[in-house]
């Protein structure tokens, strides 16, 4: 079985706010590193993005890739690849806790395969990075608007 790689944040909104921009998939090349563009190409029954490609160039890394959404209220929303050149797999969640505070801790689960291999140890490490920079970007750009 392959290890998920997981992290969390503390963002100072609410859940549905948390949940509004990560749905905003034309705002991600103003927060998520190396993403050129998201574009949504199908949206489910409630108006919700279900397929978006993103094109990704974090030199030297350059791909084109779809996933497909399943959004759960507001509590989280999971993706599986549909297509890419690079990825064999690309799996993740964000799952959302609403804190007595008011704030939101948000939980990136993330599972990547590579078409090329690549020794697990640094599979988890670059997916570490991905999950903490996406974190950070999610949490700067909710907390600004």
């Amino acid at each position: 079985m392959t290890e998920l790689t997981t992290s969390s944040i503390v963002i100072a909104a609410t859940p549905e706010r948390v949940l509004h921009a990560i749905a905003d998939f034309a705002a991600y090349p103003s927060w998520a590193k190396g993403v050129k563009s998201a574009d949504v190409l199908s949206s489910d029954a409630q108006g919700r993005p279900a397929q978006v490609r993103f094109v990704l160039d974090v030199p030297p890394i350059s791909d084109t890739y779809t996933l497909s959404y399943v959004w759960d209220g507001n509590r989280s929303v999971t993706w599986t690849l549909v297509e890419s050149v690079l990825l064999r797999s690309l799996d993740g969640t964000y799952e959302l806790k609403a804190l007595a505070d008011g704030t939101t801790e948000v939980s990136y689960r993330l599972q990547l395969d590579l078409m090329v291999p690549v020794i697990g140890m640094l599979k988890r490490k670059g997916e570490k990075v991905l999950i903490e920079t996406a974190l950070r970007g999610l949490k700067t750009y909710v907390e600004k608007n």
